[in-house]
């Protein structure tokens, strides 16, 4: 059955969320959800944004080695990431380090190109209505198309590459909402996507979720390839993205991988 608005103080108003049970990992309260449960959690917000009882949308980040790294350098992204509503963990290390050192460890990887699988499934299925902002020009209108593809019932509102300025934010978060968007997908790469999330808040009353993704549009454009699904389940995917990329990626994660290892193995814990 689709989602439909639902009037505030209606007898089938939903009832509010249950708080996602977290594990310290690396310093950063990682949500224990599973993609399907996390699929579920995005549907049931939906609902209550709809219902008009959640007073702004979630901001929903992901966690990885370099968001781990950049945590505990940077102040500014820490109070970034520290205003999530829901953190997953998009990096097999992640696990590994949950499952060595936590009584009750993640349950499993929740990477943001595996999750807009369940996350497509379950919008087509309710009706619920996206909108895809960053990248480059024409990548998030690609990634849309692909999608629709294999969602044929998927209701995408927009998509916008990521190339504009302060001036354009209050326009674009305007349309968004005009176009009755559920769920904003953030493609701008890290730090800007977070803080774009978190600085217009406000201005994007009414949608269920702000979900930053990184690089997710291209993955689903098909301009840059996943790594092998055993790099993936190995926690060696990043050196795969390195190898592609040296020149780009390949300091950053020299510099990001030790700090990341680090704060793993003394800030993870139940």
């Amino acid at each position: 059955m689709m989602l439909n608005p639902i009037r505030t103080g209606d007898a089938a108003q939903p009832a509010p969320l249950p708080p996602v049970q977290t594990l310290r990992v690396g310093g950063i309260d990682t949500a224990r959800s599973t993609r399907a449960e996390l699929a579920q959690r995005m549907v049931a917000q939906t609902a209550l944004a709809r219902a008009g009882t959640a007073q702004r949308p979630q901001l929903v980040f992901s966690s990885n080695g370099s968001v781990i790294a950049a945590y505990h350098r940077d102040p500014g992204f820490r109070a970034l990431i520290d205003k999530a509503d829901l953190v997953d963990a998009d990096g097999m290390p992640l696990v590994m380090a949950s499952r060595l050192l936590c009584r009750q460890p993640l349950r499993e990887r929740v990477a943001t190109t595996d999750f807009i699988e369940d996350a497509c499934a379950a919008a087509e299925r309710e009706g619920i209505r996206f909108y895809f902002l960053g990248s480059a020009p024409g990548v998030a209108a690609c990634a849309a198309e692909r999608l629709l593809l294999r969602y044929p019932r998927l209701q995408v509102a927009g998509t916008r590459h990521g190339y504009f300025g302060d001036a354009e934010v209050a326009g674009i978060c305007a349309e968004v909402v005009r176009l009755r968007t559920d769920i904003l997908w953030l493609g701008l790469g890290s730090p800007r996507q977070e803080a774009f999330a978190v600085a217009n808040q406000a201005r994007l009353a009414g949608l269920a979720w702000l979900r930053t993704c990184g690089g997710l549009f291209d993955h689903m454009a098909g301009t840059v390839p996943r790594a092998p699904r055993w790099m993936q389940k190995a926690g060696l995917e990043w050196l795969h993205r390195a190898a592609k990329e040296p020149r780009r990626l390949g300091p950053r994660y020299l510099a990001t991988n030790p700090l990341a290892t680090y704060h793993l193995m003394t800030k993870t814990h139940d």
